[in-house]
């Protein structure tokens, strides 16, 4: 079982910068590959980024590319999400998520365990 408990959300305004930070415990944090996913109030959760179990591979959604930044600290069993040059449509509540693979996953069927999200807000 893997706990991960998601913090660094916050309000901003559009072209400022935010870091999400999820701290996991419980098991080898190096044998999971992490998620980052956000959703808005009615819509389907979608994936922002993943990186592999030892930091080598990442993946980013086409609107986040070149703005954002997936990193890990396995030492400090964190992920971390760099938001650079927000804008208001990405305002929605960040949720971290493991899968049970060192390989990175780009769906939400592919995470097994979730943190409760942290929100996101962008002024214009």
């Amino acid at each position: 079982q893997v706990q991960l408990v998601e913090s660094g959300g916050g309000l901003v305004q559009a072209g400022g910068s935010l870091r999400l930070s999820c701290a996991a415990s419980g098991r080898t944090f190096s044998h999971y590959a992490m998620g980052w996913f956000r959703q808005a109030p009615g819509k389907e959760r979608e994936f922002v980024a993943g990186i592999s179990g030892r930091g080598g591979t990442a993946y980013y959604a086409d609107s986040v590319k070149g703005r954002f930044t997936i990193s890990r600290d396995n030492a400090k069993n964190t992920v971390y999400l760099q938001m650079n040059s927000l804008k208001p449509e990405d305002a929605d509540n960040y949720y971290c998520a493991a899968r049970d693979s060192i390989r990175v996953g780009t769906d939400t069927h592919e995470y097994n365990y979730w943190g409760q999200g942290t929100q996101v807000s962008v002024s214009s």
